[in-house]
């Protein structure tokens, strides 16, 4: 049984692990935990920013990060944005991550949003698979763009 709960900020290591646990991850991300301990102090002030785990046998076995977003269109329609979904790979087709997102979109709707969304990076075929499943369309074409931090 996964108990869904807002991380802490002992959580960090294993969320961290969750990320870094597949192929693109391992790439991008980095062993530097006061980096992340620091982005995490941060989410905690950020009004409208959760971050989620969830716990089994007292162990982080899934994450992912919910943000709500007020805006004008759709009718000042209130949204809830879904990244950096992760669970441990020795959990996968198991039922978790339909469990996560289920807890994502109560928290959305309870929050009084109207609409979730998600990206999904293109090389994530199964991910997005999944995501179709869980009943997601992939209505939109995404666009990122890094900036220069340095400037």
């Amino acid at each position: 049984m996964i108990r869904w709960r807002e991380a802490l900020r002992a959580d960090v290591p294993a969320i961290v692990a969750l990320l870094r646990d597949d192929t693109m991850g391992a790439v991008r991300e980095s062993g530097d935990l006061p980096q992340y301990l620091a982005a995490f102090d941060a989410m905690t002030y950020e009004y409208g920013n959760a971050l989620i785990v969830g716990e089994a046998d007292g162990r982080v076995v899934a994450t992912y990060q919910l943000t709500f977003i007020t805006g004008l269109s759709l009718v000042a329609s209130r949204r809830a944005q879904i990244e950096s979904v992760r669970v441990s790979a020795k959990l996968r087709s198991e039922g978790v991550g339909t469990a996560l997102m289920r807890d994502a979109e109560m928290r959305a709707t309870h929050a009084g949003c109207s609409l979730i969304q998600l990206t999904s990076n293109k090389t994530r075929e199964d991910a997005q698979r999944f995501y179709e499943r869980a009943g997601y369309t992939a209505s939109h074409i995404g666009f990122k763009k890094a900036l220069d931090q340095t400037a």
